[in-house]
């Protein structure tokens, strides 16, 4: 075992140390299971030596007895060590659930982008299962196995340590051939995992764009994509079965040779030395016996090195970064309400700051006063976007700084400073939960949701005749991400949410896009309501809905190329000009 697995596996130990009690109870009757199993050969040699001579024995009948009452014993005590070893297993894996659960809600934006959702879905809910099987498997083969092999591995020596030594050769051969394997199960264990993963990935992918396979008829593509996948993992598992499934016949080879050496020596031990019949029966009881703990060892290597494996996707998880230590938020500012001034002070920002790619924002310097409405317009990838993605600390800038109420955002306590913000994007995202849920999502009010202001919120995002038609009002549930809601309707749930937050700064990401023209009047007249007394920013391709912000910023290629009003930029006559022109000249077509 290497430095990595090693440092993997004290990890996972370190989890069973609050449970200690629990385990040391299993632990016990582990060793009661292994001291029954001892047991059971030691019973036969009296019973077969003085039982069958022809006398009646009166106190060989109580041989059965114990035989039954170790039954007995046994199966409660296996019982008892299954159910106390569970019970500590699920605790420990709802714990790596939470704590990987909660790493993921506060990792980095980054992090999301590195990694696909199937992905991580695969680490959380089905990779952490592997970690259960290790440390399950491990215990019971480790404890229980291993004290019945030293059990009886004593009486062997006991009996005849001439023929034990003989046993003894096991081991060292069983030892051989497993190291050879573990490292060819490593390497496939590594890869049937990121096959997994892309294969839940097509699932996605093929679930979430379903309208676009169907319109474009794509089903057979989709399906020879999974087949290719799926057929590819099949070959995987099955490699990875072939090499694991080698211990256990092999194992059980070794077994049976040193068994069949047995029989030689002892049969030629019992003309020279008068070795009894018992005594015989006794010790190939106790070998049979112990060959079944031996291939429960050996069978050990095939989950061991599955868990390893899946330990280190989940403490590769349980690792990354969050986006503020507790260590860093003792230090920073605390802010309640946000007056709502802003401020890029050449600002600077790339995507990938070690690859050297050229900059998606570029010297950005503006200054938004409290209650300004700011649009940013501009060519596609010209850095809208990116801008605004800054301001919630969803990226770090590359240089330059963000400031709030002349606070630099990063010197504010990060929950706080999103508390400030409503967000309305284009790429509309619901949860699966009720219309009220969706509304109020993040409130944390003690008295749980507000109803009423829930109706408020929806009736000023023009949803007022959605209520009237919904049997179950605001506790109507949506569907997956708003399925059961039409485009226009999802779009106008987001913005209810944003006017529930009731935040001091409002960004706007094209939150009209999706309505009709009739549904963005009304919207459009509900969000200027919305704005007054709010800082808000802009992003709009349809000029035509912020002519009456106050100041328009053009961004191309990652620099502010123009700045002012409506008429000052018309006046000026350039990119914005330009941009204005062609959308006049199209809705005029």
């Amino acid at each position: 075992m290497n430095a990595s697995d090693r440092q993997a596996l004290n990890r996972l130990i370190a989890y069973l140390k609050p449970h200690l009690g629990l385990i040391i109870g299993s632990l016990v009757a582990m060793a009661i299971v292994a001291a029954a199993e001892t047991s059971i050969p030691a019973l036969m040699k009296p019973l077969l030596d003085r039982g069958f001579t022809g006398e009646m024995n009166d106190k060989l009948w109580l041989v059965p007895v114990f035989l039954v009452g170790l039954a007995f014993i046994r199966s409660g005590a296996q019982f008892l060590s299954n159910y106390l070893l569970t019970k500590v297993i699920s605790n420990v894996l709802l714990k790596l659930r939470e704590q990987m659960f909660t790493r993921l809600l506060h990792a980095k934006t980054e992090y999301y982008q590195k990694n696909t959702a199937s992905n991580l879905i695969n680490a959380v809910v089905f990779e952490v299962n592997n970690v259960l099987s290790i440390m399950g498997g491990m215990l019971i083969s480790l404890v229980r196995d291993l004290l019945t092999v030293i059990g009886l591995m004593g009486y062997l020596l006991y009996l005849n340590w001439r023929l034990t030594l003989v046993v003894l050769i096991i081991f060292p051969i069983i030892a051989f051939v497993m190291s050879k394997i573990n490292k060819r199960l490593r390497g496939l264990n590594r890869q049937q995992q990121s096959m997994t993963s892309e294969l839940a990935y097509i699932v996605e992918e093929a679930a979430a764009g379903h309208k676009i396979v169907k319109v474009h008829g794509g089903e057979d593509y989709e399906m020879q994509r999974f087949m290719d996948k799926a057929d590819r993992l099949r070959q995987f598992t099955l490699k990875a079965a072939v090499a694991g499934g080698l211990n256990q016949p092999i194992t059980q080879l070794i077994a049976s040779m040193a068994l069949s050496l047995v029989l030689v020596i002892a049969i030629m031990q019992s003309a020279s030395q008068g070795v009894t019949v018992g005594g015989f029966a006794a010790f190939i009881t106790a070998m049979l016996l112990i060959i079944s703990p031996l291939k429960h060892l050996a069978d050990i290597n095939q989950p061991l090195q599955r868990g390893l494996t899946a330990a280190e996707m989940i403490f590769q998880l349980i690792d990354q970064p969050i986006e503020e230590e507790d260590i860093a938020q003792s230090k920073l500012k605390r802010l309640e309400r946000a007056k709502g001034e802003i401020r890029f002070d050449n600002l600077c920002f790339s995507y990938d700051q070690e690859d050297g790619r050229k900059d998606a924002l570029r010297n950005i310097n503006l200054d938004i006063k409290p209650g300004e409405v700011v649009a940013f317009v501009g060519p596609s990838g010209g850095g809208k976007s990116t801008l605004v993605n800054l301001l919630p600390r969803f990226f770090k800038p590359k240089s330059g700084r963000i400031l709030l109420d002349q606070i630099p955002i990063e010197e504010i306590v990060l929950a706080d400073l999103r508390k400030q913000i409503a967000f309305v994007s284009q790429d509309v995202i619901l949860f699966n939960d009720t219309i009220a849920a969706n509304v109020a999502y993040g409130s944390n009010a003690k008295d749980g949701i507000d109803r009423g202001r829930v109706v408020e919120a929806l009736e000023a995002a023009n949803l007022s005749n959605l209520l009237l038609e919904l049997p179950n009002g605001i506790d109507t549930l949506i569907g997956d991400n708003g399925n059961r809601l039409s485009g226009g309707q999802r779009q106008r749930l987001a913005i209810a949410r944003a006017i529930y937050k009731n935040a001091p700064i409002l960004i706007l990401d094209e939150a009209t896009s999706a309505l009709d023209s009739e549904s963005e009047r009304q919207v459009q007249e509900a969000l200027e309501r919305l704005m007054v007394g709010r800082t808000t920013l802009v992003i709009a391709h349809r000029l035509s809905t912020i002519e009456h912000a106050d100041r328009i910023a053009v961004l191309d290629h990652g620099e502010i190329v123009e700045y002012g009003s409506h008429q000052e930029l018309i006046a000026k006559n350039g990119l914005y000009a330009g941009l204005h022109r062609l959308q006049f000249s199209d809705t005029n077509t």
